[in-house]
């Protein structure tokens, strides 16, 4: 008698799940429906029977002791039972067992929306009524897909069990095949008088309204998943999700890196050196800045808590002010005069090479993103 490990291909120390993986495998090949030559016929005998004894504790434990195992896996061809495995992995059913109808209620799909808010509404974050062409619920059948006093009525053929069995001839005898019901399509039931709004589907075509709260914080490219928010299922099934995928438009003054705001402020000559404090509009009210006096262009001012409000976690960034001095290029007589004794009392040596030195917008670049 052939080595019932062996014949499975297993280790002798395999466990039962990899012992069932194996016969399922071999089975697959050689079963005669699939394999319906001689050779594949007395193989798959020895396969089943292999694994009868070695799928069974006891049976196992007493061929590894030394007997032969019963060739019938016990009294009444009890042994046989694991034929219901393979008979569900071939044909959908086996071993006397069905499988219940399904059902019409299914999930609907998932839908994506593209949402374009402003930075200005990025701060605090913003509320939005957005109008979406999606599936919604037949008001006509309330998604029972039947016209109204109607109801499905149980299939005749599969008596709803939206299943139909067949009886194979084979060479281990007659086999139970089962595959759904052509008539119902494996629903059980079949609806005779369907519904004229959604004809049968139980959703139909509509535009509704979806509140939204964007928070503050996204960006471009961030995903807002809306649980339950998606498509209406078939036949009055749940909804599907619906997704927001943000853009941030530009704007005209203020950028962005990160959670700080970024611009740029121009300076005029005599402030940046006498100094003085002035007031700007920010996308969330006027902002105090003040400039030092003797400010180098390039610099940065950093007016703290002033950005965008944070994504994730709690605070705010800040903003950020590059500084751009202004040089007048025209200039009175007068204007001329003074700066000229200016120039003269500071006895300076005039313009000289010196290090290199970025560009006013690569060393403001840096400083930003630095």
């Amino acid at each position: 008698m052939a080595d019932h490990y062996e014949v499975l291909g297993v280790a002798r120390d395999a466990s039962t799940e990899e012992i069932k993986k194996a016969y399922r495998r071999l089975a697959r090949e050689l079963h005669p429906d699939v394999n319906p030559s001689t050779e594949a016929s007395e193989r798959f005998k020895l396969v089943t029977h292999a694994y009868d004894v070695l799928s069974d504790p006891a049976q196992r434990r007493q061929y590894d002791q030394g007997g032969s195992g019963s060739p019938f896996g016990g009294a009444g061809g009890a042994g046989f039972g694991g034929f219901g495995d393979i008979f569900e992995t071939f044909f959908g059913g086996g071993g006397g067992g069905t499988r219940g109808p399904r059902s019409r209620r299914e999930r609907g799909q998932d839908a994506l929306l593209r949402v374009e808010v402003d930075l200005d509404e990025v701060v605090f974050g913003t509320h939005r009524d957005l109008e979406v062409d999606t599936a919604v619920v037949c008001e006509t059948c309330n998604g029972s897909c039947c016209a109204p006093g109607t109801s499905p009525v149980t299939c005749d053929i599969c008596r709803g069990t939206g299943q139909i069995q067949r009886q194979v001839r084979s060479l281990l005898g007659n086999v139970v095949t089962s595959s759904p019901c052509g008539t119902c399509r494996g629903y059980g039931t079949v609806i005779q008088t369907p519904c004229v709004t959604c004809q049968g589907q139980g959703r139909v075509r509509a535009r509704r309204s979806v509140p939204v709260d964007i928070p503050a914080g996204v960006d471009t490219g961030t995903r807002i998943q809306m649980p339950g928010s998606g498509e209406a299922g078939p036949a009055g099934g749940p909804n599907g999700d619906l997704y927001l995928e943000i853009k941030v438009r530009s704007h005209d003054v203020f950028s962005r890196n990160g959670d700080d705001l970024l611009a740029t402020l121009e300076v005029p000559m005599t402030d940046a050196i006498l100094g003085t404090n002035t007031t700007i509009p920010g996308l969330d009210g006027d902002v105090d800045v003040e400039i030092k006096a003797g400010i180098q262009a390039g610099e940065i001012i950093t007016v703290k808590d002033r950005g965008v409000t944070k994504l994730r976690g709690s605070g705010r960034g800040d903003l950020r002010i590059g500084v751009h001095v202004v040089t007048p290029t025209k200039l009175s007589g007068r204007e001329r005069e003074l700066i000229e004794q200016f120039a003269s009392s500071k006895k300076s040596k005039g313009p000289e090479l010196a290090q290199f030195q970025q560009g006013l917008f690569a060393r403001l670049r840096d400083r930003f993103l630095g």
